[in-house]
């Protein structure tokens, strides 16, 4: 405390009162703001994510998934084909019939065809059985189906015959009736009936040589794994 005994000092005295009222010291002619002892620091929340940034953090995340899905796939069915064809040059049996198989994979999957040669057929003529040949090649086809998780389609295909200006009926039946008996022995030598997605008969309408319908290879019987894979219940494994 101090005296005031002259106007200017009396000046100055309210002046440091009302500032340091207000939460202002004056040093030296100089105001200086002070923060209130009641004063609390609060802590700043992270500004949010703009909601485009986040759909296309998502969107980049799952282009990424999907392509290493793609080429785990892609890997599966070239291990699948390959042991096809090792199965084929292991088996004495099954050596001379590998010109019979044709392996490719297509935008529908891994399709794995049995194709009629000149003098090697996979079905006697008319005959809605497979022969004994193709019965070897269907169980040697279902041990590398079994290795994967894909469901299947399996379609019947036949020749034009010379002078057919169009398809046969009963091509239709035919081609669906040898798709659906390859079905049953493929069921027998260990492939799951909840796999099998697809089973029909094409007829001539898709020939493997469209210069020339009526070729022996335009008979032949197609086994798709297709590309995506099967929900399968929560106790099982792939």
């Amino acid at each position: 405390m101090y005296a005031v005994t002259t106007p200017a000092q009396y000046a100055s005295f309210c002046a440091t009162r009302i500032c340091t009222c207000r939460g202002i010291t004056s040093v030296k002619g100089i105001a200086t703001r002070h923060a209130p002892s009641s004063t609390r620091l609060l802590a700043t929340k992270p500004a949010a994510m703009p909601h485009r940034e986040v759909a296309a953090d998502q969107a980049t995340s799952d282009a990424v998934k999907d392509q290493q899905q793609k080429q785990r796939e892609a890997a599966a069915f070239a291990s699948a084909a390959q042991s096809l064809r090792q199965a084929l040059q292991d088996m004495p049996e099954l050596a001379e019939l590998s010109k019979n198989i044709i392996i490719d994979q297509t935008p529908e999957g891994l399709r794995i065809q049995l194709v009629d040669q000149e003098g090697r057929s996979m079905f006697n003529p008319g005959a809605a059985a497979p022969n004994d040949r193709a019965k070897l090649l269907l169980r040697a086809i279902a041990k590398v189906i079994n290795q994967l998780p894909n469901r299947i389609s399996i379609y019947g295909h036949t020749s034009a015959s010379a002078g057919q200006g169009g398809k046969a009926e009963g091509d239709w039946t035919l081609s669906a009736t040898r798709a659906d008996a390859s079905r049953r022995i493929l069921q027998t030598a260990g492939v799951d009936a909840d796999r099998i997605y697809q089973v029909s008969g094409k007829a001539t309408s898709e020939p493997l040589y469209p210069d020339d319908p009526t070729l022996p290879g335009n008979r032949r019987i197609a086994i798709v794994l297709l590309r995506e894979a099967p929900v399968l219940p929560p106790d099982k494994g792939l």
